[in-house]
């Protein structure tokens, strides 16, 4: 069956080889200030609590893929857009899911252990539950033979730039503890700052075209926010977790490492531009609909809760 492409699935958003090189290596340098906050101790608290960490990890990487995948097929969503989305529910658990919980007097120690164990998980999950849940939609199958993704490459890309800053980062937060008190936020501030302003740079590059496709992913990237949010609060609901930890549980699935998604979009995806039109616009709201949670919570401490 031959499957049309749409205006969004031709449309290209490529900012050069050497752009595209020098993004992947702030998300690395990013990522390598976010782990310099990281701890053997967090590491530990893993191992505290199997169970919870089996569920969320089957959440991120198995419900939430399966549950985006129907989403698709329900908004009758084009290749590319679809390819966005379960790349979106691929990825692992964003780090700013920690200062979030932080803000809404969650469970941080659990968001610690739940956002490192799914980072370092996403290394061989990530690319291989993308190829296994993307087959499965039509049109973004056929876009994905178009284009031959190699799962086994794409594992490489996310090792390096998870994996290695990561084990980094460790490694010198351990045995270094005050040169990385004093890099982490510089690394991370400059970073961030640097890729606003190549993100800014390609909005007014290309800032026609983004308009003109952007009610094309608006509404799928706002209403796939909000199903995770509501998977994640549902999970931590049914492990039977305090209300701290279900406020954890939440942002754990509702906040995704849009970085490593937009890295991957524009690096195996530039032909596609609506799957990096999806990643960024979620990024956006993902930080909007997180904050404003989170104001919500700050307000309402869960010692204020009625006890289940």
């Amino acid at each position: 069956m031959t499957i049309a492409a749409s205006d969004l699935d031709t449309l290209r958003l490529s900012l050069g080889e050497g752009a595209q090189t020098g993004i992947k290596v702030l998300i690395a340098v990013f990522l390598l200030g976010v782990a310099l906050d990281t701890r053997v101790a967090d590491l530990r608290a893993v191992l505290r609590r199997p169970g919870v960490l089996v569920a969320g990890l089957a959440a991120q990487f198995v419900v939430l893929p399966a549950l985006t995948l129907l989403l698709c097929r329900a908004l009758d969503v084009g290749g590319s857009v679809a390819l966005g989305m379960l790349l979106i529910a691929c990825c692992p658990a964003g780090n700013l899911s920690n200062l979030l919980t932080h803000r809404a007097h969650g469970d941080v120690a659990l968001s610690i252990a739940l956002t490192t164990c799914s980072n370092l998980v996403a290394v061989l999950a990530t690319p291989f539950a993308f190829g296994f849940w993307a087959e499965r939609h039509p049109a973004a199958d056929a876009l994905l033979r178009d284009i031959s993704l190699d799962p086994v490459a794409m594992g490489v890309e996310v090792a390096l730039l998870i994996g290695l800053p990561f084990v980094l980062g460790v490694a010198v937060a351990t045995r270094r503890p005050r040169v990385a008190a004093l890099l982490r936020r510089p690394v991370e501030v400059a970073v961030l700052a640097v890729l606003v302003l190549v993100i800014v740079a390609g909005v007014a590059a290309r800032g026609g075209v983004i308009v003109e496709h952007l009610g094309e992913v608006a509404l799928p990237a706002i209403v796939q926010n909000a199903l995770v949010l509501l998977v994640g609060y549902a999970v931590g609901r049914l492990l039977l977790l305090p209300p701290a930890g279900v406020r954890a549980m939440t942002f754990e699935m509702g906040v995704r490492n849009t970085a490593l998604g937009l890295v991957l979009a524009l690096a195996y995806f530039d032909r596609l531009g609506g799957v990096a039109l999806v990643v960024a616009f979620w990024a956006l709201w993902d930080v909007c609909t997180g904050l404003g949670l989170s104001s919500l919570w700050r307000r309402r401490p869960p010692a204020a809760e009625p006890a289940r």
